[in-house]
């Protein structure tokens, strides 16, 4: 029998839900909303609240069925039924289906990627929130259309990116998304009108400085265990060296060093490159 592969992916979102949870009482994954607010750890929660109530705000009035496609730990799911809505949750993570299951008892879950989940519908809404992105182009928006009632609209939060992100990069950029262009040219072959465009780049790019801040702040610590073990453990200072040598490559070792080490991802390459919208589509 082969070694089971570490779910490295699993171990991330419980991170950053632990860390989530400790700053601000939840378990949200999305942008902050940061006008009016000092960037800093303790606005975390009210960035982020004021973010869901931006795009609540982009619904359609009364109550509503609303397909949350991509609904992370179900915190956005559990604001919606509070407000009297009635919601269901695609998300393709069993990790995070299983936190749906907790934040959002009440909400029908299908566990699955969009493409791959069969929700009945017809809903008065799709919302997209920050998860446009992760399915592909050519399906995402057709499959919504299909699932809506006559009169229901999506709902889309997400980061795109620019005609000046790199088409090529040593190194991951910030953001990222479907290219705006190609977003655009695929709306156009839809029987879909944009009722409300808004441009939120500059009002949730600070959450990029604090991310990174973070990453900087445990940095810093690895560097000083590192220099006190290599002081006076020295040799399982290099057995743990070896050890790490052997077990993640020296691409994702690098990358890791950069993320941690240094100040590559920000604001000011995070506008320069990408373009943040909340868009509410109907019917033509």
């Amino acid at each position: 029998m082969g070694k089971k592969k570490l779910d490295t992916q699993a171990i991330g979102l419980d991170t950053g839900l632990a860390l989530s949870r400790w700053l601000t009482g939840s378990e949200h994954l999305h942008y902050g909303l940061w006008t009016g607010l000092t960037v800093a750890a303790g606005n975390v929660g009210a960035a982020q609240d004021a973010y869901s109530a931006r795009l609540f705000a982009h619904m359609p009035a009364g109550k509503l069925s609303i397909l949350d496609i991509g609904g992370g730990a179900g915190e956005t799911a559990k604001k919606l039924i509070a407000l009297g809505h009635s919601v269901e949750i695609v998300v393709p993570s069993a990790f995070l289906a299983a936190r749906c299951r907790v934040n959002a008892p009440q909400a029908v879950m299908h566990e699955a990627t969009f493409q791959d989940a069969n929700p009945v519908g017809p809903f008065d809404l799709c919302l997209f929130s920050e998860s446009f992105q992760y399915i592909p182009l050519d399906q995402a928006l057709p499959k919504a259309l299909s699932l809506l009632g006559p009169k229901g609209e999506i709902l889309i939060g997400d980061c795109f990116r620019s005609p000046a992100y790199p088409t090529q990069s040593g190194g991951r950029i910030c953001g990222g998304g479907h290219p705006i262009k190609k977003f655009r040219a695929a709306l156009k072959t839809l029987p879909l009108r944009v009722i409300v465009e808004e441009d939120l780049t500059q009002a949730v790019s600070p959450s990029i400085d604090l991310e990174q801040s973070f990453f900087n702040v445990v940095g810093r610590g690895l560097l000083s265990a590192n220099a006190e073990l290599a002081k006076k453990r020295p040799i399982l200072y290099w057995l743990m060296y070896r050890a790490l040598a052997v077990l993640i490559p020296a691409h994702k070792r690098a990358a890791l060093a950069d993320r941690l080490f240094q100040q590559n991802r920000n604001s000011a390459l995070f506008t320069a490159n990408n373009v943040y919208l909340l868009l509410r589509l109907g019917r033509a």
